[in-house]
């Protein structure tokens, strides 16, 4: 496993491994992590906030160690109309926190451990009409997807897609960030999408 050392920017949301995330960048702690990625054409990571990570004024005050975190590299940015930096973050590895320091600033510097990457394997029959729904929900999607190489064949990619998209909860999101097994993701996932488009209006 390879150990790098990284800026750690926590959030209430999850990335997986080749999905795009907008951000807006306005506190000047990561205003300086974005423009040092930007500068070095490093990664940040992001990993999801646990709710003992917050105080009542919702200034963080810990990451929890052995969290599983996705790193994340800038493809684009631009300059809104009221001032405040946009970037969209591409996720590439998925990394696990092994120690982190916290600077003057307030900025998680962390040493990660980055986990193997996860092979691409054969999407199965039985999953056929996920990918066929994903791409049609990738679509409609628009701009956000313009620029993600989509692969409806893999069954690892198809389960990233779905878990990034799907509205399940961040502790259903950090879980399949998680796992191992593709298609036990998908096994994972069948379900809970089934239900969603029960609750759907017809």
């Amino acid at each position: 496993m390879t150990t790098e050392t990284i800026s750690l920017f926590p959030l209430n949301t999850a990335l997986f491994p080749g999905g795009p995330l907008p951000l807006r960048i306005f506190e000047p702690r990561y205003l300086d992590m974005v423009s040092h990625c930007m500068r070095e054409d490093c990664p940040f990571g992001i990993l999801l906030l646990q709710p003992e990570s917050l105080q009542s004024d919702s200034e963080i005050v810990d990451v929890p160690i052995g969290s599983v975190g996705t790193t994340a590299q800038i493809a684009d940015w631009y300059q809104g109309s009221d001032g405040i930096l946009g970037i969209t973050a591409v996720g590439v590895d998925r990394f696990r926190v092994r120690s982190y320091t916290r600077q003057d600033d307030g900025l998680f510097i962390g040493s990660v451990e980055l986990l193997e990457v996860e092979t691409s394997q054969h999407l199965p029959d039985e999953y056929r009409s996920m990918s066929k729904l994903l791409e049609v929900i990738i679509n409609d999607l628009g701009r956000l997807y313009d620029d993600v190489e989509v692969h409806y064949d893999d069954a690892t990619w198809v389960g990233w897609r779905f878990a990034e998209i799907l509205p399940i909860s961040l502790e259903q999101k950090q879980h399949c960030l998680e796992m191992d097994d593709a298609l036990g993701r998908l096994k994972l996932l069948q379900p809970l999408l089934r239900s969603i488009r029960q609750e759907m209006p017809q």
